[in-house]
């Protein structure tokens, strides 16, 4: 038996789409966004606009990084106690949203803490606060999913926590807002999409309704990431925009693999951002579980639909077109800094998503993989 939840209450897309926030019964707002981008490119001038023309009261609460960390989330958290909004409007990157993910559950549940939240927050969900998630970015697709990523500076770890509250209620898929995103971040975040969609469907858990979305996404992104990234043209940026959400939609049900397991670790360690991270392992990941028999009919089947012969070699050539770097060595991480940091590089990345890789992880074959991915050919 399986009980999907595949969003919250609704999904608007669309260039343009940002204007639906003046369809909300709401007085009193309370805006999440990141540093700079959403006011540079006048995504929040817009929504004070809009909020202003409703007669509504609202505060903005910015400044959160690319790896939201738990100090930054308690300064929200203070900021969001002092207002006390009807609802949360997040806007950004995933980090925002996924920063503002917490901060609307913690100001509901003050007895929330983030040792509580690690994992005793599963089937709490929101009664008073109508959560609203904008992305920026077309990758992480936690507008429909109930994770939220947090850096825990004080064990150099990202940790995924997991609760019904976090899914947003209203999610609004606005191209428009992604025109102004760099051409890293386009190749970056459309790589951390492919990601999800690859890693849930080669998962074991699979089953129909997130296979269908799955194969739609992968279809999706091949079809249209390429010119996202090297044209910028409004219709690819909408197309991705959606496929991403799409993958969401999928993998939040389901769960992800060892590629999330290892991005995370090293995201902890070294601040590189998540869907790079992703991209540059996700070759070495889908090689090394293909040795799994059912994963790698998956990935035959994955091929045939693309139209290529092999589905990992496919991903590389994705890669070179996005301009990805080959290995973790090429990214930048020195040879002095991962045989330093190895031991907790190690042991992080057999936490989390890795717990549900379809091929059971040990850590003598996870230094194997690591060593392909840093080095940049395979070791296994």
């Amino acid at each position: 038996m399986n009980r999907l939840r595949l969003h919250g209450e609704e999904i608007v897309t669309g260039p343009g789409s940002l204007k639906s926030l003046g369809d909300l019964d709401f007085k009193r707002f309370f805006i999440i966004t990141g540093k700079s981008s959403m006011f540079k490119n006048g995504t929040i001038e817009k929504i004070e606009n809009i909020l202003k023309e409703k007669g509504a009261k609202f505060e903005v609460f910015s400044g959160i990084g690319a790896n939201p960390t738990t100090e930054e989330i308690l300064d929200g958290l203070k900021k969001i106690n002092d207002f006390s909004p009807e609802c949360v409007i997040a806007v950004g990157g995933g980090s925002a949203i996924d920063a503002a993910k917490v901060i609307a559950m913690m100001h509901e549940y003050p007895e929330i803490d983030f040792e509580k939240a690690k994992t005793d927050i599963m089937d709490v969900k929101r009664k008073k606060i109508y959560l609203v998630a904008i992305p920026s970015t077309s990758g992480t697709a936690t507008e429909v999913t109930r994770t939220a990523v947090v850096t825990f500076k004080d064990i150099d770890l990202k940790i995924g926590l997991k609760s019904y509250g976090f899914i947003p209620d209203l999610a609004i898929l606005d191209g428009e807002i992604t025109l102004s995103m760099p051409k890293s971040v386009v190749a970056q975040t459309g790589m951390d999409a492919m990601t999800h969609a690859v890693e849930c469907y080669i998962n074991h858990k699979l089953e129909d309704f997130s296979e269908t979305l799955c194969i739609g996404a992968i279809e999706g992104l091949f079809d249209y990431l390429p010119s996202s990234y090297k044209d910028g043209d409004l219709n690819s940026r909408q197309k991705v925009h959606n496929y991403q959400c799409i993958a969401g939609t999928a993998f939040h049900n389901i769960g992800l693999g060892m590629d999330h397991g290892i991005s995370h670790s090293f995201g902890g360690r070294f601040g590189y951002g998540h869907g790079l991270l992703n991209a540059v392992g996700l070759p070495f990941v889908l090689r090394y579980n293909s040795k799994d028999p059912v994963v790698g009919k998956k990935l035959e089947r994955l091929a045939k639909r693309i139209g290529v012969d092999d589905f990992a070699d496919a991903i590389e050539k994705l890669n070179e077109t996005l301009d990805i770097p080959k290995s973790f060595n090429e990214m930048g991480i020195t040879e002095e800094e991962y045989k330093n940091n190895f031991d907790e590089l190690l042991k992080n990345s057999m936490l989390g998503s890795t717990k549900t890789n379809p091929v059971i992880m040990t850590e003598d074959e996870m230094k194997k993989v690591l060593d392909s991915i840093f080095y940049g050919k395979i070791l296994f």
